[in-house]
Order: structure tokens, then sequence, then C-alpha cells
């Protein structure tokens, strides 16, 4: 989550900070209660039309006058965002959602309490006491897309009960089949279990889930059903990040052969820091799902335990405390972790993880040759130019910099105006 913007929120300065990427924010009143949340296509642009004098009613401007901070998740695509909106509602209750938690126009989506449970978006009038809810949504076509690209994932029912014929749907891979028995109960329940927690907006739980799935079928040598959850992991990944394109499985597949790594590293996250002569000193981290930015999951760090130039000791803070953290919180571990630098920076961030007894599959990443280094071999890997494993790397090393970099100007224009 980005940090509060504190006060004068209808200054141009400050919501210029705001990033025009898709996401969810989060209005605070003095005392830090959310009282409202709500997605935007362009967080920059909805949170600016709140305070360009007009607003659309008398609830808006109350609101308006209650604001104190704000902030924002990005996402990155709108069905994320409104997945995220609902969930975050449903978990705070703001004060001013109250018309969209309570006005049964919206649209609602329905887990029917059936023996293999059924999903459908609803307008109820009144609720099954049976059934779960999630929303409500605003803008119906938006669910439905979120909707139809979740079942294309995970398979479910929408037949009436005591229909034993298969139907179209199965057949175009968007039903298991269980009137006819094609899968198992347990095996329908844990695909509606899945279904929740995309619902649910618990993207690092699910993805932590089916990791596990996938290793438990893969040690049964069930071989088949293992290729088809990572399918699942690698469309969940493309929901999140709003495409569907799959080079970057063949990125990641590349990299897993020429660093040997245990899996294609679909899950990077990667470290970079920026001071000058040891002046706001920072360090930052930008977390990549499946070739893409997973920006809702960047982290920027002040750095608190060194002083002065050393940026191997600053790369080691960083990595501290994002994996102490990681451990303390038992949260889904990336798949490789990219430090921007040479053998030094690479070094320091081995030595934090193993004290933290943490084994994650680690690289550096030297700019000046494009060396890749890793703690196992003494001689740097140099990928070809051309190669697509060295420009995923490219591209999340280059974005960590651009992050730490705008970071490191934003406190030094607040150290040099204090």
């Amino acid at each position: 989550m980005g940090a509060p913007l504190q006060k004068m929120l209808n200054s141009s300065e400050r919501i210029k900070l705001l990033p025009l990427t898709s996401g969810v924010y989060l209005m605070k009143d003095a005392s830090g209660v959310v009282i409202y949340v709500g997605k935007a296509v362009s967080l920059r642009k909805r949170v600016q039309s709140y305070f360009r004098g007009r607003v659309a009613d008398a609830k808006t401007e109350q609101l308006v006058t209650h604001i104190a901070s704000i902030d924002v998740m990005e996402t990155q695509s709108e069905a994320e965002a409104l997945i995220l909106e609902a969930s975050l509602i449903k978990q705070y209750h703001p004060k001013y959602n109250i018309d969209l938690r309570d006005d049964k126009s919206y649209p609602l989506i329905e887990i029917t309490g059936d023996e293999f449970p059924r999903i459908f978006i609803r307008r109820p009038r009144e609720r099954n006491p049976t059934s779960i809810y999630y929303g409500p949504y605003v803008g119906a076509h938006l669910v439905r897309e979120a909707l139809n690209i979740i079942r294309k994932i995970f398979p479910f029912c929408v037949c009436s009960p005591g229909t034993t014929k298969l139907c179209l749907d199965y057949h175009i891979g968007l039903c298991t089949g269980p009137c006819a028995g094609k899968i198992s109960r347990v095996d329908y329940l844990r695909n509606i279990k899945k279904i929740r927690l995309i619902l649910e907006g618990k993207k690092n739980e699910l993805f932590r889930s089916l990791s596990k799935d996938m290793e438990r079928l893969s040690q049964a040598k069930r071989f088949e059903k293992a290729a088809v959850v990572r399918d699942q992991i690698r469309a969940i990944g493309a929901l999140y990040s709003g495409t569907r394109d799959v080079n970057y499985y063949k990125e990641a597949e590349q990299l897993q052969r020429a660093l040997n790594l245990p899996k294609p590293p679909l899950r990077i996250e990667t470290f970079d820091i920026s001071n000058i002569m040891g002046i706001f000193s920072v360090g930052s981290m930008v977390a990549f799902l499946n070739g893409m930015p997973d920006k809702a999951n960047y982290r920027r760090f002040r750095i608190k335990t060194v002083t002065g130039i050393d940026d191997f000791k600053m790369i080691a803070e960083v990595v501290r405390r994002r994996y102490t953290r990681l451990k303390t919180e038992r949260a889904l571990f990336p798949d490789l972790v990219v430090i921007d630098g040479g053998k030094g920076q690479l070094s320091a961030a081995a030595d934090e993880l193993k004290k933290l007894e943490v084994d994650i599959p680690l690289i550096s990443l030297a700019k000046q040759d494009e060396e890749i280094f890793t703690p196992e071999r003494r001689s740097p890997v140099r990928l070809p130019k051309d190669s697509l494993g060295l420009h995923l790397l490219q591209r999340c090393r280059d974005e960590a910099h651009r992050f730490a970099v705008n970071y490191h100007r934003l406190l030094r224009g607040k150290g040099f105006k204090s």
C-alpha cells in the first residue's frame, strides 16, 4: 500500500505523486478510520476529481471535508481493482460506501450452498442464507468480464441441481462436469475455494495454495494434473497483470535452464539502492509476476542502520527487512531474488538470507557488462544480448532503479524544503 498523502490533499503537487495506473484508493479521516473505498482506471485522475471545487452531490461534498489522508493500492488491471475494491469494502465497512453496500440495484456474485456450488451474478431482493455473496460491484460489465476470466481458469457449474447430462460448458472447458461424476466433490470444492480467494483479494494466499497443489501432484507423479495447476498459476498471473502474453513463460524457462533454477521464476523480486554521497539513502524492491510489474507489491525502504556510502550494507539491510517480514508473516516467497550490482552486493544479500535461514534462488546483475553472478559459481554467467531471459532481468533491474531514483528524488525534495 502506498504512503498516505497527509493533509493539503488539494495540493496539485501532492496529487501528482499518485500513479496514473489502475487501482484502489482508501480515504481516511483524522483518526485513521477508512471512510471510503473506491476504484479507478487512473488513480491520479480519479483523486484529482474530488478536489477541483465541484462535487457530484452533497454526500461527496461531506466526504471531502472529512478526508485527512489517502492510501492507494495499485493494480495491473481494472478487473483486479474491481475485485479488490469489493473485498476492502467488506473488510472496512466504510461510512460513505453504505449506499453501495445496501443498494440492491448493484450486482453481487453468489456462490450457492449446493453440494456442488454454482456461481452466478445476481441482484437479489433477499439473500439466500445458504449462499455466500461477494460485492456489490459497480459496473455489471466489469464483474461479468472478471467472472468469465475466473471461470476459464477454475471451471464451475451453473446447471440446475439434479442435472445428469453433460452440458456444452463442459465440452468447451467452462465446467468440470460434476453432474456426470467427472470430478469429485473434494476437488470441485478445492476449485471453489480458490475462486473465493480471488474474490477476497487474497492473491498471495492463492499463489501459495496453488504452488502447494502443484508440488503435491508432482510428488505423487500426477504430472498431467500438476500441469493443469501450473497453467492455472500462469493464467492467474495474466488476470492480475492485465495481459495474456505468454512470452514471459519462455523468458522464465530460459532463465531456469541458464541459471540452474529449481523452477521457472514466475515471481521475481529485485532490489536497488539510491543515494548521493550517502545522503537520503533509500532502497527499492520491485515485484514482477509473469514478466509484468506487480506494482501492488512494490516496497520502498529508508536506510536506517547505515551511514555514509556503503552499498553492501544497504543491500544487506533492505534484504534483511524484506524477508524477515515475509518469514514472520509466513507470506509467499519469490521464485528468484535479483540484486542490482556485482559480487559484493550479491554476497551481502546471500549472507542475510543465510542468517534468516531463508532458501531463495539469488543472483545479481552487473550493469556494466550485463554479467549475472550466482552464489554457487566463481565466474559470471553471460547470456546472449538477444536472450529473452536477459531481457526479463534487465526489465526488472531497470524498474527497480527507476523506482529507487523516484523515491530518492521525493525525499530530497522534502529535505531541501525543510
